[in-house]
């Protein structure tokens, strides 16, 4: 039950943001989120698949390197 949500690991998100070269704002923009929603998620919000790939592909990454252990 719940295995349908994913949970960013704020850490992992940070480095491929620095790496990426963006602001959370920039990256939020990029991918048409809203800041706030972005931000929820980036602490702590659950959130399903596809918007965890969207997170993914604005950061040039790899779901994988986003996931909570």
């Amino acid at each position: 039950k719940g295995r349908d949500y994913l949970r960013i690991n704020k850490l992992k998100f940070q480095f491929a943001l620095g790496r990426a070269g963006l602001t959370q704002a920039e990256l939020a923009e990029k991918i048409h989120m809203s800041r706030g929603n972005l931000s929820t998620i980036v602490n702590g919000k659950s959130c399903q698949p596809k918007t965890m790939f969207k997170i993914a592909d604005g950061l040039g990454v790899d779901v994988t390197e986003l996931l909570e252990d």
